[in-house]
């Protein structure tokens, strides 16, 4: 039987309300990956070349644009994971069982696990209110009791938190006046500078991290940022099983298995070509959002401190309590849209509550009150459209 015009019409219609549903109903992840194009053709050329090894020429380019993008005359290894970048620097640094190692405590517990690695011990230190990194005045009282219970830390890791540099000028000061290595943690900070230098390149070591959520990424990776060649090739070496040079396999040393793959490292050179893309996309959801709930005061936004510039790897907001962060929470999980709290800190995750922390009540308020929006660099406007009118039902139902 032939179809009459209605009928026609009708299955338009129903065909242009299911797409309408659909798109409404769209995932929107916190922070997925955002491929630029190119990435495919170094990939390629691995495989053309079969240099699918952990080493070859997207390694060894890789780190070199990396090289020149972080400055300072700094050196880069690239290696399978940021936290594998910092079990490398307690390693080069000689951290030792039973040594102490001052940690920021409101990150993620890959800062801190590599202590552990280590058979160390972890002493965590709380955060100042303006970034929410890890606070210089706390840090300085922690490392005086440390030193007057005859323990001198053997290394301190601050972390730039949702790319939001650390007061880390004052940071290193301390450091350099106690004479403690200082590793500074830039696995979310790729692309933020404090006074134009770039994060990372302020410490004795400095950290990256490609993984699948980060400003850009190889799938899982991350990198070493160290002061000399002579400490990248000890990472390098470290990295390969630490193997001796020699025709058969030979150990002196204890090694890993860290180092990146050539395959990996060819999508990390077409992510380099869209770094500052990214980095701009992500400022702009930032001021996106700034500026679509400025209605809600009772929403705070992470401000930059003069002379800092944040990636912005994640916009976070802070609520009155603890009540509404979770309603928001919630209610965009109702409507397909991921958000997240901000991280638990360390002293009090059940593996690390046992161990030495210097508190101020910063952290513990922000993950009680704190919230990470979609960020992603490849959200569509309607994308950031829904969040918002999310949000703002959210606060007119309350």
């Amino acid at each position: 039987m032939p179809k009459t015009g209605n009928q026609k019409n009708y299955k338009k219609i129903v065909i242009l309300n299911c797409h309408k549903k659909n798109t409404m109903n769209k995932k929107i992840w916190l922070s997925s990956p955002h491929m630029g194009g190119t990435e495919q053709k170094y990939v390629q050329e691995a495989f053309d070349a079969n240099w699918v090894a952990p080493l070859g020429p997207n390694v060894n380019e890789f780190e070199n644009t990396l090289q020149k993008y972080m400055g300072e005359n700094k050196h880069v290894a690239v290696l399978s994971s940021g936290t594998s970048a910092i079990h490398l620097a307690l390693v080069l640094l000689g951290v030792a069982k039973d040594d102490e190692v001052i940690c920021q405590s409101f990150t993620f517990s890959a800062s801190a696990n590599p202590i552990m690695y280590q058979g160390a011990i972890p002493v965590f230190v709380d955060s100042e209110r303006e970034t929410w990194n890890m606070c210089p005045e706390t840090l300085e009282t922690a490392i005086k009791d440390r030193l007057s219970k005859g323990k001198k830390p053997k290394a301190i890791i601050a972390v730039h938190l949702y790319g939001m540099p650390a007061k880390i000028a004052a940071i290193k000061k301390i450091a350099n006046t106690y004479e403690i290595p200082l590793i500074e943690d830039a696995a979310e900070a790729l692309g933020s500078s404090v006074n134009q230098q770039k994060c990372g390149t302020f410490g004795d070591f400095g950290i990256l991290s490609f993984n699948g959520n980060k400003i850009i990424t190889t799938s899982g990776g991350g990198a070493l940022i160290t002061s000399s060649e002579k400490q990248k090739d000890k990472a390098v070496f470290f990295a390969t099983q630490s193997r001796d040079h020699a025709p058969h396999y030979q150990h002196s040393e204890i090694g890993y298995n860290y180092r990146m793959s050539n395959i990996l490292a060819g999508i990390g050179r077409g992510q380099m070509e869209v770094l500052e893309a990214r980095v701009a996309a992500r400022r702009a959801n930032f001021k996106y959002y700034k500026t679509a709930l400025a209605e809600i005061p009772e929403l705070k936004f992470l401000e930059e401190p003069t002379g800092f510039y944040a990636n912005r790897w994640l916009t976070c907001i802070t609520t009155p309590s603890f009540e509404i962060r979770e309603k928001i929470r919630l209610g965009l999980e109702t409507q397909n849209i991921e958000s997240r709290p901000l991280w638990k800190p360390m002293h009090q995750q059940p593996i690390f509550d046992k161990y030495p922390s210097y508190l101020n009540g910063v952290s513990d308020h922000l993950f009680e009150k704190g919230l990470c929006l979609p960020s992603g660099s490849n959200l569509a406007t309607e994308d950031l459209e829904r969040v918002v009118n999310g949000i703002k039902e959210i606060f007119k139902g309350s």
